[in-house]
């Protein structure tokens, strides 16, 4: 009988068996082109690694970036054993994602997607019928011509959040994701969350933050190449990923499974309103679609909307706080326009909107400024392409890199910079610029995008009526300074920062703030 040294060296050695063949066969394995075609151009690749060690893992877009400027718009690397077209243009990405979307609508296989839980998303979903009919519920829901029925809704939100940020500013950020998180909860299941500290709410946000941190593209590719690295034991170096995954996992199921089974229970009862789960499930009868599958894609929907609701919405505003911080000027300038608008005994409203357009390009700068989804949501290849005389294997991982389309100089001068006056035209309209492509492209842009972006309105122009945001000052009276640093990962969002929010009004309290909202609905 084996010891337990000789049985842990025979696994061992079976494993790394195991790792070189698969090394092998990735290494010899080169995609076949035809006649009178070539892989894009691309910075020269190490064997088996392919292109892994020279990306910045904390922020490959930059890497991506900066290849562009050698090898083009669209060019190849390789991580391992998968084929990589990174896509730096916007034009390039609307021909090959919206033009061609038929074969290009696909996501790739990750490994990592059943080890946290999220295999059921729309967002990470292969091409087929199940992703089709989620993707059709979640459009009739949040389509452009319904968003009004959601904005007395959503300017409540707002207001809730400007209470929020006057009951304790320092804890700005969980204010900001429990204003989005709010949004989205009663968008889709009709539950009212509490203002601060709601249960559902910080529990789906512990899970998105483990998530984006972990599921990064550059990561995931090292466990799709080789998936028999996740069958190795947690404590293992360099497992972390299947230490912090169960927890992740537990809590993604909880944000599918509660949410949906509060709503069916309300339906049950008649305690509950409109909203995209209720509606779809009185429908159910109604639909072609078998009862069950109908169900189950309901329910896999909304919990896609409520993961990718939360991030977006909560991120975006970060970078807006961060912005009006480090821009005073343009934060001035929109007070002033706001209070020559509004006055200063009522709160805006969706209504003021249109006299508003300097909100607007606000909200576009900091859409682009630092874009949340820096490389969108990988995309695959269907079948093998050419484009411009480039070859496309079939399989591969198309990436559109919207930071560089982001920072495009020649679209956007000076790029780096926020300044909302890029959208605006001389005689102070809006342009019609409106930064699309952070949204995603083709067949997989965000049917939440119209919910999203006017939850963020809403509460960029109260919290501008309201606040005045600048930098805090230390125990002398001197200004504490902000570095900007954002948390890389599948989304990225500002750090954290000290700051500090004060009411522009002196003599605003909270009975103060509560009837300026009274009046204002």
């Amino acid at each position: 009988m084996l010891d337990y040294l000789t049985l842990a060296g025979v696994l061992e050695a079976l494993l790394a068996a195991s790792v070189i063949s698969v090394v092998l066969k990735s290494y010899f394995t080169k995609p076949k082109l035809p006649h009178g075609v070539q892989l894009p151009p691309g910075p020269p690749s190490l064997p088996f690694l392919g292109n892994a060690l020279a990306v910045d893992v904390s922020k490959p877009w930059v890497t991506y970036e900066a290849w562009g400027s050698q090898y083009g718009n669209l060019f190849y690397t390789r991580l391992f054993s998968q084929d990589n077209i990174i896509i730096n243009s916007e034009e390039v990405a609307r021909d090959l994602l919206e033009n061609r979307s038929h074969n290009y609508s696909d996501r790739p296989e990750v490994a990592t997607s059943e080890l946290f839980g999220v295999d059921y998303s729309t967002s990470f979903m292969r091409y087929g019928s199940r992703w089709r009919l989620q993707r059709k519920i979640l459009q009739q829901s949040f389509r452009r011509d319904v968003i009004s029925d959601f904005q007395p809704m959503q300017m409540g939100k707002a207001h809730e959040l400007l209470l929020n940020l006057l009951e304790d500013p320092l804890d700005y950020p969980k204010h900001l994701e429990a204003h989005s998180g709010s949004v989205i909860m009663s968008a889709v299941y009709s539950y009212e969350a509490a203002r601060r500290r709601d249960h559902m709410i910080e529990r789906v946000t512990m899970a998105l933050a483990i998530i984006a941190k972990e599921m990064r593209p550059e990561v995931a590719a090292i466990f799709s190449a080789f998936p028999t690295l996740l069958r190795l034991p947690s404590w293992l170096p360099g497992m972390r990923l299947k230490r912090v995954s169960p927890l992740a996992k537990e809590l993604a199921t909880e944000g599918m499974e509660n949410p949906f089974a509060y709503t069916e229970h309300g339906l049950a009862t008649g305690s509950v309103s409109s909203c995209m789960v209720a509606d779809h499930l009185l429908k159910l009868h109604e639909s072609d679609d078998d009862s069950s599958l109908y169900k189950k894609a309901v329910k896999e929907s909304a919990a896609t909307a409520f993961g990718a609701g939360v991030e977006t919405t909560a991120a975006v505003l970060m970078n807006f706080i961060l912005a009006m911080i480090l821009q005073p000027d343009v934060q001035e300038k929109a007070h002033a326009l706001i209070e020559s608008v509004v006055g200063t005994n009522r709160l805006p409203t969706f209504q003021d909107r249109q006299s508003l357009p300097y909100i607007d390009a606000i909200l576009r700068e900091c859409m682009r400024w630092h874009p949340v989804f820096p490389l969108a949501i990988i995309h695959a290849a269907v079948e093998s392409d050419v484009y411009k005389g480039y070859y496309i294997p079939k399989g591969a991982i198309i990436t559109p890199n919207v930071w560089a389309m982001c920072h495009n100089e020649e679209k956007y001068p000076n790029a780096s910079e926020f300044n909302p006056d890029r959208f605006l035209n001389s005689d102070g309209t809006l342009t019609d610029d409106t930064v699309s492509m952070v949204w995603g492209f083709g067949r997989r842009i965000c049917p939440g995008r119209h919910l999203a972006e006017s939850s963020m309105w809403s509460a960029m122009v109260c919290m501008l009526a309201v606040f005045k945001f600048s930098k805090a000052k230390d125990e002398t009276g001197k200004e504490i300074e902000i570095k900007p640093r954002w948390h890389g990962g599948l989304t990225a969002r500002p750090v954290p920062f000290t700051c500090s929010i004060t009411p522009r009004n002196a003599e605003m309290d909270m009975t103060a703030l509560q009837h300026l909202i009274s009046v204002s609905v």
